[in-house]
Protein backbone atom coordinates (compact mmCIF):
# COMPACT_ATOMS: atom_id res chain seq x y z
CA UNK A 1 0.00 0.00 0.00
CA UNK A 2 1.19 3.40 -0.56
CA UNK A 3 0.03 6.45 1.85
CA UNK A 4 -1.23 9.53 1.69
CA UNK A 5 2.51 10.99 1.75
CA UNK A 6 4.17 8.85 -0.18
CA UNK A 7 1.42 9.73 -2.82
CA UNK A 8 1.40 13.14 -2.37
CA UNK A 9 5.37 13.45 -2.59
CA UNK A 10 5.87 11.32 -5.65
CA UNK A 11 3.15 13.20 -7.52
CA UNK A 12 4.86 16.61 -6.56
CA UNK A 13 7.74 15.38 -8.62
CA UNK A 14 6.16 16.42 -11.63
CA UNK A 15 6.94 19.75 -11.06
CA UNK A 16 10.57 20.60 -11.18
CA UNK A 17 10.66 23.16 -8.67
CA UNK A 18 9.81 20.06 -5.64
CA UNK A 19 12.38 17.29 -7.90
CA UNK A 20 14.72 20.17 -7.01
CA UNK A 21 13.62 20.97 -3.10
CA UNK A 22 13.76 16.89 -2.47
CA UNK A 23 16.64 16.25 -4.85
CA UNK A 24 14.46 13.10 -5.95
CA UNK A 25 13.02 12.01 -9.45
CA UNK A 26 10.90 9.19 -10.38
CA UNK A 27 11.01 6.50 -13.25
CA UNK A 28 8.54 4.09 -14.90
CA UNK A 29 8.66 0.88 -16.93
CA UNK A 30 10.71 -2.67 -16.29
CA UNK A 31 13.13 -1.67 -18.66
CA UNK A 32 14.41 2.19 -17.10
CA UNK A 33 13.91 1.48 -13.74
CA UNK A 34 16.35 -1.91 -14.23
CA UNK A 35 19.07 0.39 -16.21
CA UNK A 36 19.09 3.04 -13.26
CA UNK A 37 18.85 0.06 -10.65
CA UNK A 38 22.16 -1.40 -12.32
CA UNK A 39 23.68 2.32 -12.50
CA UNK A 40 25.39 4.90 -10.05
CA UNK A 41 21.88 6.42 -9.52
CA UNK A 42 20.55 6.00 -5.60
CA UNK A 43 17.41 3.98 -5.63
CA UNK A 44 15.37 5.14 -2.69
CA UNK A 45 11.96 3.27 -3.05
CA UNK A 46 10.66 0.81 -5.65
CA UNK A 47 6.86 0.28 -5.79
CA UNK A 48 5.86 -2.43 -8.03
CA UNK A 49 2.72 -4.74 -8.97
CA UNK A 50 4.99 -7.61 -9.78
CA UNK A 51 7.19 -9.65 -7.56
CA UNK A 52 10.10 -8.71 -9.39
CA UNK A 53 13.59 -6.80 -9.04
CA UNK A 54 13.80 -9.65 -6.63
CA UNK A 55 17.87 -8.19 -6.18
CA UNK A 56 16.38 -4.96 -4.42
CA UNK A 57 16.06 -5.35 -0.75
CA UNK A 58 12.35 -5.76 0.69
CA UNK A 59 13.11 -2.83 2.93
CA UNK A 60 13.20 -0.85 -0.34
CA UNK A 61 10.98 -2.33 -2.22
CA UNK A 62 7.01 -2.58 -2.32
CA UNK A 63 4.41 -4.60 -3.81
CA UNK A 64 1.08 -2.92 -4.51
CA UNK A 65 -2.43 -3.01 -5.79
CA UNK A 66 -2.70 -1.02 -10.00
CA UNK A 67 -4.90 0.73 -8.44
CA UNK A 68 -2.45 2.47 -6.42
CA UNK A 69 0.50 2.64 -9.34
CA UNK A 70 -2.30 4.47 -11.06
CA UNK A 71 -2.34 7.05 -7.95
CA UNK A 72 0.95 7.73 -8.14
CA UNK A 73 1.90 7.39 -12.26
CA UNK A 74 2.51 10.13 -14.69
CA UNK A 75 1.60 7.63 -17.61
CA UNK A 76 -2.10 7.54 -19.28
CA UNK A 77 -1.42 4.17 -19.00
CA UNK A 78 1.01 3.09 -16.09
CA UNK A 79 2.89 0.62 -16.58
CA UNK A 80 4.00 -2.17 -14.05
CA UNK A 81 6.17 -0.26 -11.65
CA UNK A 82 7.58 3.10 -10.31
CA UNK A 83 10.78 3.77 -8.88
CA UNK A 84 12.20 6.71 -6.69
CA UNK A 85 15.66 7.99 -7.14
CA UNK A 86 17.45 10.27 -5.61
CA UNK A 87 19.13 13.34 -8.09
CA UNK A 88 23.20 12.84 -8.07
CA UNK A 89 25.74 15.87 -8.13
CA UNK A 90 26.37 17.38 -11.42
CA UNK A 91 30.15 15.72 -12.58
CA UNK A 92 32.70 17.69 -14.08
CA UNK A 93 32.49 18.89 -17.24
CA UNK A 94 35.01 16.80 -19.76
CA UNK A 95 36.14 18.92 -22.12
CA UNK A 96 37.14 16.47 -25.18
CA UNK A 97 35.87 14.51 -27.67
CA UNK A 98 32.37 15.23 -29.08
CA UNK A 99 29.98 17.34 -27.20
CA UNK A 100 26.61 18.53 -27.83
CA UNK A 101 25.32 21.90 -26.40
CA UNK A 102 21.68 22.35 -26.54
CA UNK A 103 19.84 26.01 -26.53
CA UNK A 104 17.00 25.78 -25.15
CA UNK A 105 15.24 22.78 -25.92
CA UNK A 106 12.14 22.73 -24.42
CA UNK A 107 9.82 19.35 -25.65
CA UNK A 108 10.80 16.42 -23.12
CA UNK A 109 10.41 14.25 -25.86
CA UNK A 110 13.45 15.74 -28.02
CA UNK A 111 15.56 15.86 -24.90
CA UNK A 112 14.84 12.19 -24.00
CA UNK A 113 15.77 11.32 -28.14
CA UNK A 114 18.63 13.29 -28.18
CA UNK A 115 19.79 11.74 -24.94
CA UNK A 116 19.50 7.87 -26.14
CA UNK A 117 20.91 9.58 -29.62
CA UNK A 118 24.33 10.38 -26.98
CA UNK A 119 24.42 6.98 -26.19
CA UNK A 120 24.01 5.31 -29.22
CA UNK A 121 26.86 7.34 -30.66
CA UNK A 122 29.21 7.17 -27.92
CA UNK A 123 29.11 11.00 -26.77
CA UNK A 124 29.58 11.27 -23.50
CA UNK A 125 28.90 14.45 -22.31
CA UNK A 126 25.45 16.76 -23.10
CA UNK A 127 25.63 20.63 -21.82
CA UNK A 128 22.06 22.31 -21.36
CA UNK A 129 21.22 25.67 -21.50
CA UNK A 130 19.78 26.75 -18.26
CA UNK A 131 16.19 27.03 -20.31
CA UNK A 132 16.22 23.34 -21.68
CA UNK A 133 13.98 20.79 -20.64
CA UNK A 134 14.84 19.45 -17.37
CA UNK A 135 16.78 15.96 -17.41
CA UNK A 136 14.73 14.62 -14.63
CA UNK A 137 11.20 15.53 -16.00
CA UNK A 138 9.36 12.35 -16.13
CA UNK A 139 8.55 12.32 -19.48
CA UNK A 140 11.96 12.92 -20.50
CA UNK A 141 13.54 10.19 -18.48
CA UNK A 142 10.67 7.84 -20.14
CA UNK A 143 11.95 8.76 -23.43
CA UNK A 144 15.53 8.02 -22.58
CA UNK A 145 14.86 4.64 -22.10
CA UNK A 146 17.85 4.10 -19.64
CA UNK A 147 20.63 6.29 -21.60
CA UNK A 148 20.27 8.59 -18.56
CA UNK A 149 22.32 6.74 -16.87
CA UNK A 150 25.13 6.50 -18.97
CA UNK A 151 25.60 10.06 -20.63
CA UNK A 152 26.86 13.02 -18.48
CA UNK A 153 24.61 16.12 -18.26
CA UNK A 154 25.36 19.49 -16.94
CA UNK A 155 23.29 22.34 -16.82
CA UNK A 156 25.61 25.44 -17.53
CA UNK A 157 25.57 29.20 -19.00
CA UNK A 158 26.82 27.50 -22.78
CA UNK A 159 27.81 31.10 -23.98
CA UNK A 160 30.39 31.60 -20.90
CA UNK A 161 31.28 27.98 -21.15
CA UNK A 162 31.82 27.97 -25.21
CA UNK A 163 33.60 31.34 -25.16
CA UNK A 164 36.27 29.94 -23.36
CA UNK A 165 36.42 26.91 -24.79
CA UNK A 166 39.50 25.45 -26.79
CA UNK A 167 36.98 23.04 -28.76
CA UNK A 168 35.89 23.89 -32.41
CA UNK A 169 32.56 24.95 -31.98
CA UNK A 170 30.19 23.68 -34.61
CA UNK A 171 26.16 24.85 -35.27
CA UNK A 172 23.42 24.09 -37.40
CA UNK A 173 21.89 26.56 -39.85
CA UNK A 174 19.97 26.85 -42.65
CA UNK A 175 22.74 28.69 -44.84
CA UNK A 176 25.49 26.29 -43.58
CA UNK A 177 28.32 24.32 -45.27
CA UNK A 178 27.21 20.95 -46.48
CA UNK A 179 27.46 18.23 -43.99
CA UNK A 180 28.35 16.08 -46.03
CA UNK A 181 31.02 17.48 -47.65
CA UNK A 182 32.76 18.76 -44.98
CA UNK A 183 35.57 17.21 -43.16
CA UNK A 184 34.97 16.85 -39.92
CA UNK A 185 36.76 16.42 -36.47
CA UNK A 186 37.00 14.03 -33.90
CA UNK A 187 36.58 16.93 -31.55
CA UNK A 188 34.18 19.51 -30.44
CA UNK A 189 31.07 20.84 -29.63
CA UNK A 190 27.84 20.86 -31.92
CA UNK A 191 25.02 23.25 -30.65
CA UNK A 192 21.76 22.62 -31.53
CA UNK A 193 19.02 24.84 -31.26
CA UNK A 194 15.48 25.38 -29.77
CA UNK A 195 12.34 23.93 -31.89
CA UNK A 196 10.69 27.27 -33.29
CA UNK A 197 13.78 29.80 -33.01
CA UNK A 198 16.95 27.71 -33.49
CA UNK A 199 20.66 28.86 -32.23
CA UNK A 200 20.69 32.21 -30.31
CA UNK A 201 22.00 34.77 -31.72
CA UNK A 202 24.62 34.77 -28.83
CA UNK A 203 25.37 31.47 -29.68
CA UNK A 204 25.43 31.75 -33.35
CA UNK A 205 28.52 34.41 -33.23
CA UNK A 206 30.42 31.70 -31.11
CA UNK A 207 29.65 29.06 -34.07
CA UNK A 208 32.21 29.55 -36.06
CA UNK A 209 31.79 26.36 -37.96
CA UNK A 210 28.35 26.30 -39.36
CA UNK A 211 27.05 22.98 -41.36
CA UNK A 212 23.71 22.53 -43.51
CA UNK A 213 21.89 19.86 -43.75
CA UNK A 214 20.82 20.23 -47.31
CA UNK A 215 17.26 19.74 -48.69
CA UNK A 216 16.92 17.36 -51.43
CA UNK A 217 13.12 17.81 -51.91
CA UNK A 218 12.08 19.09 -55.45
CA UNK A 219 9.66 21.99 -53.89
CA UNK A 220 12.52 22.67 -50.95
CA UNK A 221 9.27 24.24 -48.95
CA UNK A 222 10.29 21.96 -45.58
CA UNK A 223 11.26 24.54 -43.16
CA UNK A 224 13.59 22.79 -40.78
CA UNK A 225 14.01 19.44 -39.52
CA UNK A 226 13.10 18.04 -36.10
CA UNK A 227 15.80 18.77 -33.58
CA UNK A 228 16.63 15.50 -32.62
CA UNK A 229 16.22 14.32 -36.55
CA UNK A 230 18.90 16.89 -36.88
CA UNK A 231 20.69 15.38 -34.49
CA UNK A 232 21.23 12.05 -35.46
CA UNK A 233 21.87 12.92 -38.88
CA UNK A 234 24.57 15.23 -37.27
CA UNK A 235 26.34 12.67 -35.00
CA UNK A 236 26.34 10.19 -37.91
CA UNK A 237 27.91 11.96 -40.37
CA UNK A 238 30.66 13.17 -37.48
CA UNK A 239 30.91 9.39 -36.49
CA UNK A 240 31.16 8.47 -40.16
CA UNK A 241 33.95 10.59 -40.76
CA UNK A 242 36.14 8.92 -38.07
CA UNK A 243 35.52 5.58 -39.10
Amino acid sequence: MVSKNQIKLITSLQQKKYRFANQLFFAEGIKVIQELVESNFELVHLYTTQNNFEEVSNDKRTIIAESDLKKISALATPNSCLALFKIPAEKKIAQSGLIIALDSIRDPGNLGTILRLCDWFGIDQLICSKETVDIYNPKVVQATMGSIARVNVNYIDLETFISQTQLPVFGTFMDGNNIYKTDLPQEGIIIMGNEANGISPELEKLAKNRLTIPRFGTLQKTESLNVATATAIVLSEFRRGNL
